[in-house]
């Protein structure tokens, strides 16, 4: 394909299992941490004298969309729904931890009664057209509206290690957790996507639920207390008309035939370090029923690699995922402190010039 696709036709051709121009790239799950986009800058500068946003914003494909937040003021260190965090520093850069997990002490259903739950109509949803528009006059890319994590934010709230001792110990709780939260997400997307009015094409959704070496959790347990709401989830977000990106770190193959069971269209970050994450597999194996998105390492190749080593696993990436579409590239989380500059342009100038793989 010689000619070359606006953005938002790019995705969605992508998603949709079709052949494209060029790869289509996106920076979903964080982007670039600020001492790597600091040392972008400079590096950009000097070498081609243009800043990090004239590099990126001719290259990334997917835009984000959402309403404004109108509801009760909350310090800084507090988000809606009740949770604490505190930066914690790691060297060059920090995260903000969990420092007041709001229902910790929670034994019974009843006890979630007496929490400030957030509201959807916290946020004002008439924002949305405008925002939508001005992007259809630019640079027309795919827009996503996210984040609706449900094993997450009730975690965040109730206490990692309290969490799963409720999958075990008090299933009650936890399904009626994870159904306040669900419902919430439920309300807000469907005013998100009514306000977007056909032009929002993904929604972002998100649980960890993979580590290095496996499922967090066994695959029955996940059936049983997740894969419920998630489908309940995805299927308010395909009445619209818009597709599911589904974010979960960490080895999850074992999860993925459930994971398009429950309705997911691409699943993001593919951290193909961890064990059995073999994107040949994957492809091979769901690549008709699944797309993917990320899959670039930032646990070792752009880190620690070099920059041939970076172009070498673009270039494969792109050979095995993006085959008849169903491929965004993008790095496999957020892009940390102490990546070359050099290996995060290998990345991307890479992807512009890699010719897509053609059908046999």
């Amino acid at each position: 394909m010689s000619l070359e696709l606006a953005p938002r036709e790019r995705v969605m051709l992508a998603l949709n299992h079709q052949t494209t121009d060029r790869v289509p790239i996106a920076l979903v799950c964080s982007g670039i941490n600020a001492p790597a986009r600091q040392a972008l800058e400079t590096y950009l500068q000097e070498q081609r004298g243009i800043s990090v946003e004239e590099y990126l914003t001719p290259l990334v494909d997917i835009a984000g969309v959402g309403p404004a937040y109108i509801g009760p003021a909350f310090g800084p260190d507090t988000d809606v729904w009740g949770v604490k965090r505190q930066p914690v520093s790691y060297g060059a850069d920090h995260y903000d931890e969990i420092s007041f997990y709001p229902l910790a002490e929670a034994q019974t259903p009843a006890d979630l009664d007496a929490h400030a739950w957030p509201s959807p109509d916290w946020y004002d949803y008439s924002v949305i057209p405008e925002r939508v528009q001005a992007e259809r006059q630019g640079r027309n890319r795919a827009l996503m509206a996210a984040n609706g994590n449900i094993f997450e934010s009730s975690w965040y709230m109730r206490g990692f290690e309290r969490m799963f001792m409720d999958l075990m110990l008090n299933p009650e709780l936890a399904h009626a957790l994870f159904r306040r939260v669900t419902d919430f997400f439920k309300e807000y997307f469907r005013l998100v996507l009514s306000a977007g009015a056909g032009e929002i094409d993904l929604v972002f959704t998100a649980d960890d639920v993979g580590g290095q070496q496996g499922l967090l959790m066994s695959l029955p347990m996940w059936e049983e207390f997740l894969k419920p709401y998630h489908t309940e989830l995805n299927a308010v977000i395909h009445e619209f008309g818009a597709k599911v990106m589904y974010h979960s770190d960490g080895s999850v193959t074992e999860a993925v035939p459930g994971l398009i069971d429950m309705g997911i269209d691409c699943l993001q970050a593919c951290q193909f370090d961890a064990e059995n994450m073999d994107p040949v597999f994957l492809k091979q194996t769901y690549g008709d029923r699944l797309c993917f998105e990320g899959g670039i390492s930032v646990q070792q190749t752009l880190p620690f690699g070099t920059v041939a080593e970076v172009i070498a696993e673009v270039e494969e990436r792109i050979r095995v995922l993006a085959k008849d579409g169903g491929y965004v590239l993008g790095p496999s989380h957020a892009i940390q402190a102490g990546t070359p500059p050099e290996n995060i342009v290998a990345l991307f100038d890479t992807a512009l010039s890699t010719e897509m793989p053609s059908s046999p």
